[in-house]
Formats: structure tokens, sequence, C-alpha cells
């Protein structure tokens, strides 16, 4: 079982995962409690997993399902914290694992999944292969991420999602397979990237594998026409494509904006380190992070300016990769009071003798 989209902003799980475990020949519950940087598992019995559940449903998490040999049970709450349940098909196989010694539990299982072979996550035994474990981790934690922060959409609508510079497509295919199989989601979504062979590749794999909504397309960020589009991906987009990409996205009105951004160079080389600051960033490797910093603060800014509430946090830990950070801004209905966020903007650039920020001037006069 799998309880998401936490209800409040206190300190509580981003997900809950339960299972059956056989120890010392006693049934319990195993639980998992994970957060944004670690897990906790503890071990129940089933009554007291029970009250668990009673106090978690509706209070703490709007979403769970319940994963059988005959069937998948959703339970849903809206924000009237009315209760729908929602029945499919079972994606359990019937011969269940109960030893307590055994993997995480992940959003995107191995079994089955060919098009993790073909894009060299995981070999013919269906293993995940040593060197690509980090892969994997990341594959599972982004789309943990989407999942939390996507709210319900009909089904009958076509989820648009526009993934810029999409490379060799892990995420994409992960993200795609997710909404499609797991959420039952009406999902459309394209992959764009420059290098044609990768373009082609992934085309083959998704034809291969019967993605019919997923496809890939050779344009760079800038040509490319994001109409249409509800959710708007750039993951480690280079220096200004983040820029690019957040610029398409604000254009397109889309609703949910992801971007990981890699690279800082274009502030970086205009910034002038103030008077009072130079004793820490005399050093260049200081200096850089706090480019980064700015930069993407910027961009949260200017986002919120458009009407959307951000976040900014850590998309996998430095242990695994350095390109760790993710804004994710998602559009409201709120005024803000874009005055006050265009002075914040000008005070942060005035104190550290920016010229200017490349989303700026690709917004100016929008």
């Amino acid at each position: 079982m799998t309880l998401s989209k936490p209800l409040k902003k206190s300190d509580i799980p981003e997900n809950i995962y339960l299972r059956p475990v056989n120890i010392k020949n006693q049934l319990l519950i195993s639980i998992i409690y994970r957060y944004k940087t670690k897990d906790i598992t503890k071990n129940y019995p089933v009554t007291e997993t029970q009250e668990i559940l009673n106090k978690c449903l509706g209070n703490d998490f709007s979403d769970a399902v319940i994963f059988t040999t005959q069937q998948d049970i959703q339970l849903k709450y809206n924000k009237k914290r009315i209760p729908k349940l929602l029945f499919s098909k079972p994606t359990q196989s019937p011969l269940q694992e109960l030893s307590h010694d055994r993997h995480k539990m992940r959003v995107i299982d191995i079994k089955g999944k060919d098009y993790l072979q073909k894009l060299g996550v995981i070999n013919s035994g269906y293993e995940v292969i040593p060197k690509m474990q980090d892969k994997y981790r990341q594959i599972n934690k982004y789309i943990e991420l989407v999942d939390t922060m996507i709210e319900p959409e009909s089904s009958s609508d076509t989820f648009q999602v526009t993934d810029m510079g999409s490379g060799k497509g892990y995420l994409t295919f992960a993200l795609y397979d997710h909404l499609t199989n797991n959420k039952k989601m009406n999902t459309k979504i394209t992959g764009v990237e420059m290098r044609g062979e990768l373009v082609h590749q992934c085309n083959q794999i998704a034809k291969d594998e019967g993605f019919e909504n997923l496809q890939f397309v050779s344009s760079t960020i800038q040509d490319f026409d994001a109409k249409g589009t509800r959710m708007l991906i750039a993951l480690h987009a280079c220096d200004t494509a983040t820029d690019d990409a957040i610029f398409k996205a604000l254009q397109a009105e889309a609703k949910y904006i992801i971007v990981a951004p890699c690279c800082h160079k274009q502030v970086r080389k205009s910034m002038q380190v103030p008077q009072n600051l130079k004793p820490i960033l005399r050093h260049g490797i200081f200096l850089e992070r706090q480019a980064e910093l700015v930069t993407d603060a910027i961009r949260a800014l200017i986002m919120e300016k458009f009407g959307y509430q951000t976040k900014v946090f850590e998309f996998i830990s430095t242990e695994h990769t350095p390109k760790n950070i993710m804004i994710f801004g998602i559009k409201n209905n709120k005024k803000v009071n874009k005055t006050i966020i265009s002075d914040q903007i000008h005070q942060i650039k005035s104190f550290y003798g920016i010229e200017n920020h490349y989303l700026e001037d690709l917004l100016a006069g929008y």
C-alpha cells in the first residue's frame, strides 16, 4: 500500500509505503516513512497498523493505493475531504515475497520494464546494473517528487508534458510509464532534444514499447513551440537554456514548471563581489556557488511574479550528483504584487552588481 499527497506542511513524510512481512513466523506490516532526506522503517502488528491508517487517511494524506493480486484500489480525497474509490487491473504478481530483508519499494519497479533494459539501466535478468544504481535511484526520486506535487487531473483531458533537453530519455520514459500505467492518466509527452541520434533511438524504443503518446523531436528549446503544454520540464539544461525553458513555459501558461538548473555562467560573469562579502567570496568555489544561488533565486522570483507558487529543494543527494537543486512552480489564481517582486529582484541585482538576468531579457515587453 502507498500513501501520497500530504495534506499538511508539518513534519510528516512525503510518502508512506506498507507491505506484509514474515518475521519469526509472525505476520507484521512493515512501514517505510519516506522523508526528503531519509527513510525510516518500522514493523507493526496488523491491528496497530489499522490505527495508523485511520489516523493518516484523509487527515495527513489525500491519496492511497492498495495493491492486491486481484485489483488495485485507489482511495482519493478531494479538497472537501470527500473520499472516492477507483478500481483498476492488478499490478502485483500472485507470488508475494514476505521476507523482511529485501530492497526498498520503488515507484518504478524493474519487473517487465523492457525500456529500462534498452536504456541500459537493467540487464536481461531485470536486475539493476551496478553502475546504474544512482540513475535508478534518481529516476524513482524524480517520479516521487512529481507524484506528490501534481494535483488530480481529469482523466478525460490530455495531460500534455514537454521535456526540454530530454537526452537519453531515462526520466522521460519513466514519467510516461508512471502517469499512463500507474496513474491511468491520458498523457502525451514530447521529448525535445538537439542530438538526432538520441531522438531516433528514443523514438524506436517508444515504438517498441507501444508508448503511443510518447514522442521525441529534434529541436532546440528556443525553436520548439510549447503551445498547449500542461507541464514543462527541463532537467540539467545548461546555463541560460534553463531560462529559455522557463520562458517557453510562461509563454504556454503551463500549470507546472519543473527545472533542475545546470551551470550558471551568465550571472557569474557579471557579478561584482560586495565589499562586505569579499572575505567569504574571495575563493572561486564559494563565488561560483553564490552565483548559482543568486541565479536560481531570481528565477524563482520571476516565476512568482507570473503567478506561480514555487518550491526549491534538493532533487537528489549530493552524494550521487552535484547538480541537485530543483525549482518547482505551480500556477495558481492568487494575486501577486508584481511591483514588490520586481523591487526585490532589482535589489538583488544591485547588491551584486548584476547588469542583467537572461530570463528578464527574454521577458522584456512580454
